[in-house]
């Protein structure tokens, strides 16, 4: 690899923009190409990428074409979520380090395939990861360093909610958008996936999964637009687990976690309650006086970033951090902190939400991740929303 990193990227639409602007954040980077079928949005891309001052990318239809073309260190892909794992293959099998963007892929079983490829290419000194950028908002690495350091107590129970709105413009803007065989699943899955992920970084692993899934806003999709589940874990904790995309105009993804001598509240990515038993200014562990909120104390545990200030909404900050991640692990020769296994297992618990809901009936996480369920054509719920 020579000094530069030279990048690639995979799916010119808007989620491969924010990868783009994310990369452009590191000088030792360039993206050296743009591969899409469609011409006019890869096109559209590198003449955005060029007004930034950089060298304007190549554009490809295929990877066989680009890596005929040119030097390539690093494949993002950006694509519909259906094709991670078809294209992953083929990346890994050039000899690439790779990127996926969430979820890993819309089934377990190719999703399998992905990770035992990985582990070859780990062997050969390979970079792979997914992106879980939620784990590097500070808020998060708050949460989790409190959990591993067992300020909060035992774990008693969480509450993972994600209340979005999208409106029927948004499914049928995109033939693929709502689908089984490229979504792979509607607000749980699409929009809920980083929650889940955040939910099982925090509670550790699960046991078993209880749910019901409907489709109660939306039409000519295939998916549900509301999950609901419970979850019990190894830990013996409990938690609820919800995610719709209907829920006008929009609320927040929210994360409670609870425990025996601490809890948090992430709302929005933000850490908007934390309070641990071992905290400074906390008078003891009884009554109202324990209840005070520590969040903007905690924080201060943590540097503030360059980019701090720059708009969330337009500044894909949770991108960029697990680009330095994963960035450095390529300099450094060692695996970067999000793994195809970690994706893996929050792509299980969506399939086991669904898995339940079809059956009416909890389903064990264990059986689902060994692909007991594996031949079960899941469906959106006995609710589904039909338009007369």
């Amino acid at each position: 690899m020579s000094t530069t990193l030279k990048v690639v990227i995979a799916g010119c639409g808007v989620i491969g923009r924010t990868h783009a602007t994310a990369l452009q954040e590191f000088p030792g980077v360039s993206i050296v190409g743009l591969v899409d079928p469609v011409a006019a949005a890869a096109e559209s891309m590198a003449e955005a990428l060029e007004d930034g001052g950089r060298p304007r990318p190549e554009v490809f239809r295929s990877f066989a074409d680009a890596f005929a073309a040119l030097q390539v260190d690093l494949v993002t892909l950006a694509t519909p979520s259906g094709l991670h794992v078809q294209q992953g293959l083929e990346v890994l099998a050039a000899g690439k380090h790779l990127v996926i963007e969430k979820p890993l892929d819309v089934d377990l079983v190719r999703a399998r395939e992905i990770e035992a490829a990985a582990a070859e290419a780990i062997s050969r000194g390979q970079v792979v990861s997914v992106i879980s950028q939620h784990r590097f908002d500070p808020a998060s690495v708050a949460v989790a360093h409190a959990v591993a350091g067992a300020r909060f107590g035992r774990l008693t129970s969480a509450i993972a909610s994600v209340a979005w709105w999208r409106s029927q413009d948004y499914y049928d803007s995109a033939g693929w958008r709502g689908t089984w065989s490229m979504d792979g699943g509607g607000a749980l899955m699409n929009q809920g996936v980083h929650t889940v992920d955040l939910l099982l970084w925090f509670m550790g692993r699960p046991i078993a999964i209880s749910a019901h899934t409907a489709r109660l806003a939306h039409d000519r999709i295939e998916v549900e637009d509301t999950a609901v589940a419970t979850l019990t874990f190894e830990n013996g904790s409990l938690a609820l687990l919800h995610a719709t995309t209907a829920a006008y105009p929009g609320l927040a993804a929210r994360v409670q976690l609870m425990g025996s001598a601490g809890s948090a509240v992430l709302d929005n990515d933000q850490l908007e309650y934390f309070h641990a038993k071992d905290a400074v200014g906390d008078p003891g562990h009884s009554g109202l006086q324990t209840r005070g909120n520590q969040a903007a104390t905690e924080l201060r545990r943590y540097p503030e970033e360059p980019f701090a200030g720059r708009d969330p909404h337009s500044f894909p900050a949770g991108h960029v951090r697990q680009y330095a991640d994963i960035l450095s692990a390529i300099r450094e020769g060692h695996q970067p902190a999000v793994t195809v296994t970690h994706a893996i297992h929050a792509l299980a618990v969506v399939r086991a939400v669904y898995v339940s809901a079809t059956l009416n009936q909890p389903v064990l996480f264990e059986d689902v991740l060994a692909g007991k369920y594996d031949d079960l054509e899941v469906f959106t719920g006995p609710a589904a929303h039909t338009s007369s």
